[in-house]
């Protein structure tokens, strides 16, 4: 077993106290960098760092980073689902660990959407109906997934798909 314990900490977010969501580092007592790779093959890793080596994933609208010597956890809903999370990435980490032998180790993260690609789709005329200065900032928020695809009010239906098929290949949410 590589991944044996931690001591975990729990705090709301200092750049603003009013967010219901609680975040979670859980500082190992181990340090688990060998296993990053594989893990981040088994569970699909939205971004893998190299230096200082990590890898990042986006699951349930949460992102969790896996460092070598800690796991970060944002937007919880309370203790209970941090114990839930830690719980289940030690067994994650661990079952990679154990069958290291039979995973192909990857040090590259998710393919992600290119902000010129989708600014391609839109009409580009800054209308600011969605409430921002320019189409600019809407692909750069919908290639970030913090806008979906359907957010633009002056795409016509045909390009609105179009959109949502090139968004849907970056879709690794589980």
């Amino acid at each position: 077993m590589l991944f044996r314990s931690y001591r975990k900490e729990n705090f709301q977010p200092e750049c603003n106290p009013s967010f219901q969501s609680l975040h979670c580092i859980a500082h190992l007592d181990q340090d688990i960098i060998d296993v990053l790779p594989y893990l981040n093959s088994v569970i699909d890793g939205f971004e893998y760092f190299k230096d200082p080596p990590a890898v990042t994933f986006k699951i349930q609208g949460k992102i969790i980073t896996v460092h070598p010597s800690e796991i970060a956890v944002n937007a919880l809903r309370d203790e209970e689902e941090s114990d839930k999370i830690l719980a289940w990435l030690k067994r994650e980490i661990n079952d990679a660990w154990k069958k290291r032998g039979e995973i192909t180790p990857g040090k590259e993260g998710a393919p992600k959407p290119w902000v010129l690609e989708i600014l391609k789709l839109l009409h580009k005329t800054n209308c600011r109906k969605y409430g921002k200065p320019t189409c600019m900032v809407f692909a750069t928020l919908v290639a970030q997934e913090a806008k979906g695809p359907g957010g633009c009010p002056t795409l016509d239906d045909k390009k609105r798909e179009t959109l949502s098929e090139y968004m849907d290949q970056f879709q690794f949410d589980a």
